[in-house]
Parts: C-alpha cells; sequence; structure tokens
C-alpha cells in the first residue's frame, strides 16, 4: 500500500487512523474522540438518502454531546477540519461550525474560535497549515491566520495573523 498524498481523499478509517497516530496513538485522548466523531459526522453526511443516514445521524448526535458534554470539546462537523489536527487538551473548546482548520494545527484547551458580531453570525475564523493555538486563546470574526502562526496562550486574536508570526497579548498584536 502506498502513502496518499495530501490531496488524495481518505476513507473514514484511513482518517481516523491517520489522526489516532497523531494523537500519539492513544484512543483514550478526548482530543482524539472528538476528532474521530467530527470525522464520522461529515462521513455520514456522505450516504445521500436520508432514510438510510436517519440512524447515522442519531448516532452522530448522541456521539457528539457525549464529547461537548463530557470532555468539554465542541466541534462540529461543519467545521472543514484538515488532516492530522491535534486538539491537545480538553475542556471548554468550542469552535464555530463555519471555521476552517489547516493541516497539523494543534488546538490546546479553553480556546474559543468563533464569530465576532451578533449580526454577522457566519464569519469565522480560518487556520492555514501547522497553526499552533495556545491554552485559553481567544480567536473572533473572519480572520485568517497564515500558514505556521503562533497564538500565545490568553491571547484575543481579532486581526488577521500573517504566516510564520506569532499573535500575543489582548488585544493580540504580532510579535515578530
Amino acid at each position: 500500500m502506498s502513502a496518499a498524498s495530501d490531496d488524495a481523499p481518505l476513507s473514514l478509517w484511513q482518517q481516523i487512523k491517520e489522526d489516532w497516530i497523531a494523537h500519539g496513538r492513544d484512543w483514550t485522548k478526548p482530543g482524539f474522540r472528538a476528532v474521530a466523531v467530527h470525522r464520522f459526522g461529515v462521513w455520514r453526511m456522505s450516504i445521500k438518502p436520508k432514510l438510510l443516514r436517519a440512524p447515522f445521524s442519531i448516532l452522530y448526535r448522541a456521539m457528539f454531546r457525549h464529547v461537548r458534554n463530557v470532555y468539554g470539546i465542541e466541534l462540529p462537523y461543519t467545521v472543514q477540519l484538515g488532516r492530522r489536527v491535534i486538539i491537545e487538551h480538553q475542556s471548554a473548546i468550542v469552535i464555530h461550525g463555519q471555521t476552517v482548520i489547516g493541516d497539523d494545527s494543534v488546538i490546546r484547551q479553553g480556546v474559543t474560535m468563533g464569530n465576532r458580531y451578533l449580526d454577522r453570525p457566519t464569519e469565522a475564523p480560518r487556520l492555514g497549515k501547522r497553526v499552533n493555538v495556545g491554552a485559553g486563546a481567544k480567536i473572533l470574526g473572519a480572520v485568517t491566520l497564515g500558514d505556521d502562526a503562533n497564538v500565545g496562550a490568553n491571547a484575543v486574536v481579532l486581526k488577521d495573523v500573517p504566516a510564520g508570526k506569532t499573535a500575543v497579548g489582548i488585544p493580540a498584536k504580532i510579535i515578530d
């Protein structure tokens, strides 16, 4: 079996295996479980007859609520989640349904990614590849974080962060 390229679509089990490896081959980690439930939620939407999809949707909703209520990780299936995304720790992670998270990114506990204004409910952050988001960070509004960007712990990001730069503070400022 040859290695799949980053552009080739993966099956549900291939994606889950890749995420399992990225999470240190530990299926008990809440972050891995949240990502696996997300992958299942996306997969079940590929079942076209709604009647056949219904039991999978019920199962997904139960698993989603379990992950949200027990682990404190809210990761809806509508999030565009890249490959090998790591959710490092559990608790108080809320990700807006329109958020885009690039490959190999790391999300830590207490992170919020959401809209900034009530009158613009669909605006959500876009994270590039290999973005590192520190504990307690808040990324709000239609901001873009470039590839290899870093967000410091407890930072409040309200403006775009260029590729390879680090944002820290309240409100976040670029430091390098």
